[in-house]
């Protein structure tokens, strides 16, 4: 059975919807914007619903991002890096993601952020000895590297676990080549 598109929605409708859409979870007006185009009959009708839903306080990209980052940091436990990546996605401002990202983790310690990190992925595991093995420490590196945490300080970290961490140094190169293949 093929799947019909949704119905488009008049101007009325189409500011029910997005009322709708923001009381199941909070959207940045990039996000917002998106599922109105995919939703409006006429797209004239999207920037003034959007104007007020923002001056209704119904719709903040600020708020937004700071409690994201703040969820992010504090339920997550996840680094800078990949808190800005993810508002990134949610189609937030980069200079607004950034300062967000800044004020959240204004006074964090980062080292902290990646022995819980490592705890809580790692419980069940003996990690001294797992990270002894070349491959499995790479593993880890990478996996600290995509949860936002700075080049640094994981290797900083892995070094308390293996002495084999100091050539790390050589596969952030090659992740960051790979990052900017992406972009």
């Amino acid at each position: 059975m093929p799947i019909r598109p949704p119905r488009k929605l008049t101007s009325t409708e189409l500011w029910d919807y997005a009322l709708s859409a923001l009381s199941r979870r909070a959207l940045s007006s990039g996000e917002l914007r998106v599922k109105l185009e995919r939703r409006a009959e006429n797209r004239d009708d999207i920037p003034p619903i959007l104007a007020r839903l923002k001056e209704s306080k119904y719709l903040d990209d600020t708020r937004f991002a700071e409690s994201y980052a703040e969820a992010r940091l504090h339920s997550g436990g996840l680094g800078r890096q990949r808190v800005v990546r993810d508002l990134r996605a949610r189609r937030v401002a980069p200079g607004l993601a950034e300062q967000a990202v800044t004020n959240a983790y204004d006074g964090t310690d980062e080292v902290a952020l990646i022995e819980d990190f490592l705890a809580r992925k790692y419980r069940n595991k003996n990690l001294p000895q797992m990270l002894n093995d070349e491959r499995e420490l790479a593993s880890v590196f990478r996996k600290l590297r995509y949860a936002g945490f700075s080049a640094g300080n994981a290797i900083r970290v892995l070094k308390r676990y293996s002495r084999q961490a100091d050539e790390l140094e050589g596969e952030e190169e090659g992740i960051e080549r790979e990052a900017g293949a992406e972009e």
